[in-house]
C-alpha cells in the first residue's frame, strides 16, 4: 500500500524536487517555457494575432516570420499557399490559453497552434520570459 502510494506520487514528488533544486541553484527546469508556431494567412492577419496575444500578456516575445511556402492536404485535395508563421515564446503553463486564445481570433477553420518545450537557452532570456508573462 506504501509503495503503491509512492509509485502514485512520483511524479508530483519529483516536480517538487526539480522546482527545489532549481531554486536554490538558480538552474532552468527543462519545459518550463515554449515556443509556440502559429501559421497565419498574410502579414495582416499575422501582425494582428500578434499583437492581440502581447496585448492579453500570454506571451514575452513574437517574431513574425517572412513568407514561406506551404505544402498541404486540405479536404483531400493537395493544396498550395504561402503563409507567414509566428513564434511565440512563453510559459508552457500559458499554451492552454494561448491556443484558446489564437483559435478564438484566428480566421483559419482549423489553425495551426503547435508547441515545443525549450530545453535549454540562455538562463538571462528565460528569466526574461518568466518575468514578462504573468503566472496563471
Amino acid at each position: 500500500e506504501v509503495l503503491t502510494l509512492l509509485v502514485l506520487m512520483y511524479p508530483l514528488l519529483r516536480g517538487l524536487a526539480l522546482h527545489l533544486h532549481s531554486a536554490v541553484t538558480g538552474s532552468y527546469i527543462p519545459g518550463t517555457h515554449s515556443i509556440a508556431f502559429v501559421s497565419c494567412l498574410n502579414e495582416q492577419i499575422a501582425e494582428d494575432i500578434a499583437r492581440a496575444i502581447m496585448d492579453k500578456k500570454l506571451a514575452a516575445y513574437v517574431n513574425i516570420l517572412p513568407k514561406s511556402s506551404a505544402l498541404y492536404f486540405w479536404k483531400g485535395e493537395l493544396e498550395e499557399s504561402t503563409e507567414i508563421l509566428l513564434l511565440v515564446k512563453t510559459r508552457t503553463s500559458k499554451i492552454g490559453e494561448l491556443s484558446n486564445y489564437v483559435r478564438s481570433i484566428h480566421p483559419f477553420e482549423i489553425p495551426e497552434i503547435i508547441s515545443l518545450p525549450i530545453d535549454q537557452g540562455n538562463p538571462l532570456y528565460l528569466k526574461w520570459i518568466e518575468e514578462n508573462v504573468p503566472r496563471d
